[in-house]
Formats: structure tokens, C-alpha cells, sequence
């Protein structure tokens, strides 16, 4: 499906902006981060390192809004807040996101679609080769990896934790970036100089999910001045710099939600979905590690009730605005997910571009590859679809070496 577009915006008192003022302040943010795209496009070479998007947002809102009297001023600090959204694209705050290689960001075109009926059909199409043509193991955790080379043949050896070793001719490894990050000395021989640099150059995020469910979508009536076609609370709801929430948020970090009652009535469901990045998931993680899973729960309402109780007919005394079930996905407390999710582009990064062609290249001279978001295609990176295509890409090089070139995937031109 495709949103409408719509979003609701709370400012940072809690209190919702009118809809007219949402969907403007909006539109210059999202003007914003394309002129920086452009920007970044056109002038990478001559951008600082240091340079972020934050700072080129200042810039443009100081020039779009001059003049120093308290409406401006709040005019400014409002779109600079609301810019915080960016955070939930690529995992970590737009105060870390790189400028000069904001063109890495760039996404592929057309429309910007949500798959209501999850990934579930679509995982199931094309696992069917492997299912029926592939053992796979699960349960098998890989200490080390290591190359060897014997009578001009290259094979790779795994060792695996509390099993016996497994011996190939080659390797194709999906680990998450946040992985290599912490694992490079799993590998023997040691990593080529040039390879740790580029797994330590690129940054790594912390996206995480927070799904909260309730009997009904108490929420979910239209906004007065939505389109006449619309019958739904608006599919997205932004908090900007929360201070209402000292307690729970003292650091007042960004909140959004997606609401899922919105989809397609036959995949709709009463449910609100929590985007959270950098320092919130990384506190939400080390909150639920220091809990017994008993107390999960609440501790992550504790944490959200404060923003979903700002949404239409809540009523704490309402049975149908009492959540009946929390899930979060907690990946930065994932240590196969390497703590974090998707990988980014940071200030301070110098050769972004050379970096990600280092790790797409993997190390074929010694029978390992390398395949998943980190290495995609540039106009995919950090997406679903690029780890797809970075593996279909791999697959195909693969079969390039034992002579079945022309089979299979492959077909995207890695640029």
C-alpha cells in the first residue's frame, strides 16, 4: 500500500499542532533534506567530514526564516526538532549523519510503499529453492572462520560452537555489519588491512521496533481537516523533543509511530508501531537487559504510555486504551544482529563510498564473500531490497567462479 502522506505532530509540550501547520512544517523539512541531497550529490568532495546534516538544516532554516523576534525563533527550533525524524530512516541521530556522504542515502526511485501483509509470502517464494534444494542448520553459532590453501585449492573451515568444524569451498558471509565490527578477529588468516578499515569506517545504527497492541484502535478516527476520503487517524504520528515526559525521557529524544490500523482492512490490526533509534533503543536495550522478561511489559509502557495517551479518546479508565500485548524487537541487545541494525553513514567518515566497494568486493582469493545491506548496491543501501540484490550479486559471482555464469540472479548493476 501507499500512505496518504498525512502526519500528526505533537510539539514539544504535548500539545498537537494543527494539521494545516504539520503538513507545512513537514514539507520544508522533507524540502530541506532533498536540497541536501542534491547538495551532497554535487559537492561531496569539498564537504567537511565533520558536516552534518543537522548543521545544514541550520543553515537553511536561518536563512528560510530570518530575523531574530520569538515567533521566528520558535518557527526555526520547531522544523529543526521535527528534522529529528530522520533518526528513524537510518538508525542514528541526524546530529551524527554525514553530510558529505548523505548521497549514500539516496533511495531508489518511485513510490515509498508500506508491505501491509508483512514480508511473510515473499520470504516464504523465495526460500523455496533453498528448502528444497539446500540443507540448512540452524542453531549452528560460527566461532571462527579460516582460510587455507593447499595444492592450489582454497577451502574455508568453520568452527562451531559446541559441533564439529564444517569445511567449504566457499563462504558466503551475511553477518550484520554490527557483527564484523566485534568479530574481525574470527577470522584466520587475519583481515587485509584495508578490509578492517572499511568495517570500522562505516556506521552502524540502532533502529528497533516497539509494537503496542490494544482490543480496538481507540485512536483511529479521521482529523478534522483530513481528506474527505479518509477515515483514519493518520498514518504517522511524530512527538519532536518531548520535554513533557522528564521522568521517563529526560533527554526529551524524538518519538513516532506508525499506526497500523490504518492498512488495508484485511491486514489492518489495532496496533501502533514505534520507530526508535540511537540512544532511545540503546536505553530501552539496556533496560530490558537489566529486567527479568517478566517485567518487560512495563517497563517499555512506563516508557511510552506518556506519548500514546495523547492520542483521541484515550482514557486511562477505557479498557480499550489498556495495551494487550508489547513487543519489541531489541536489537541492540542482539548479538548476532551486532547490537544494532542497518548500517549508516557518520560524520568523520572520509571514503564512504570506497568502503562499502571494499566490503561488496569480500575476498574471493580466499573463498570468502561478502553479501547483506552494508554492501549493496549504492542506490539500496541499508534496505531489505539491497540486501537482497547484494546476495543475488554474490550468488551470481559465485557461480561465475565453478563455471554457471547466465544462471540465477544478478542482473542489478552495482553502483
Amino acid at each position: 500500500m501507499n500512505w496518504d502522506g498525512r502526519q500528526s505532530v505533537f510539539d514539544s509540550a504535548g500539545k498537537q499542532m494543527p494539521d494545516e501547520q504539520a503538513a507545512e512544517n513537514t514539507e520544508h523539512v522533507w524540502n530541506i533534506i532533498e536540497q541536501a541531497m542534491k547538495f551532497s550529490n554535487k559537492e561531496s568532495a569539498t564537504i567537511p567530514t565533520e558536516k552534518s546534516l543537522y548543521d545544514y538544516f541550520q543553515e537553511q532554516v536561518a536563512t528560510m526564516f530570518p530575523g531574530n523576534n520569538e515567533e521566528l525563533k520558535k518557527k526555526r527550533q520547531t522544523i529543526l526538532d521535527m528534522a529529528e525524524m530522520w533518526g528513524a530512516f537510518v538508525g542514528s541521530p541526524i546530529q551524527t549523519q554525514s553530510l558529505k556522504f548523505f548521497w549514500l542515502e539516496e533511495c531508489i526511485d518511485g513510490e515509498n510503499l508500506f508491505v501491509a501483509s508483512t514480508y511473510d509470502k515473499i520470504l516464504k517464494k523465495i526460500a523455496e529453492p533453498a528448502l528444497k534444494h539446500a540443507t540448512i542448520l540452524f542453531e549452528h553459532k560460527v566461532k571462527t572462520i579460516t582460510s587455507q590453501e593447499s595444492n592450489g585449492q582454497t577451502s574455508v573451515t568453520l568452527e562451531l560452537e559446541g559441533r564439529r568444524s564444517m569445511t567449504f569451498d566457499e563462504v558466503v558471509m551475511t553477518a550484520p555489519l554490527g557483527w564484523l565490527k566485534r568479530n574481525m578477529s574470527a577470522f584466520t588468516p587475519e583481515l587485509p588491512a584495508r578490509f578492517q578499515k572499511a568495517v570500522e569506517n562505516l556506521g552502524y545504527g540502532h533502529l528497533d521496533k516497539v509494537y503496542v497492541t490494544f482490543p480496538t484502535a481507540f485512536w483511529d478516527t479521521p482529523s478534522q481537516s483530513a481528506p474527505s476520503h479518509s477515515t483514519h487517524w493518520p498514518g504517522f504520528t511524530h512527538w519532536p523533543h518531548p520535554t513533557f515526559t522528564p521522568s521517563t525521557n529526560p533527554q526529551a529524544w524524538n518519538q513516532e509511530a506508525v499506526n497500523l490500523a490504518a492498512l488495508p482492512h484485511s491486514t489492518a490490526h489495532p496496533t501502533l508501531l514505534f520507530y526508535t533509534y540511537g540512544p532511545t533503543s540503546q536505553h530501552l536495550g539496556s533496560r530490558l537487559s537489566s529486567l527479568p522478561s517478566s517485567k518487560h511489559t512495563e517497563a517499555l509502557l512506563a516508557f511510552f504510555t506518556p506519548y500514546f495517551s495523547l492520542l483521541p479518546n484515550y482514557s486511562p479508565s477505557n479498557p480499550s486504551c489498556h495495551p494487550t500485548a508489547v513487543l519489541a524487537t531489541a536489537w541492540a541487545n542482539d548479538e548476532l544482529a551486532g547490537y544494532g541494525s542497518y548500517c549508516n553513514f557518520q560524520t568523520g567518515l572520509e571514503k564512504g563510498d570506497e568502503d562499502i566497494e571494499t566490503l561488496r568486493k569480500g575476498l574471493p582469493e580466499r573463498g570468502i564473500w561478502v553479501a547483506g545491506e552494508h554492501c549493496a548496491p549504492f542506490v539500496a543501501l541499508g534496505t531489505v531490497t539491497g540486501a537482497y540484490w547484494s546476495g543475488e550479486g554474490v550468488g551470481k559471482r559465485v557461480g561465475e567462479v565453478w563455471g554457471l555464469s547466465g544462471r540465477g540472479g544478478g542482473d542489478v548493476d552495482e553502483v
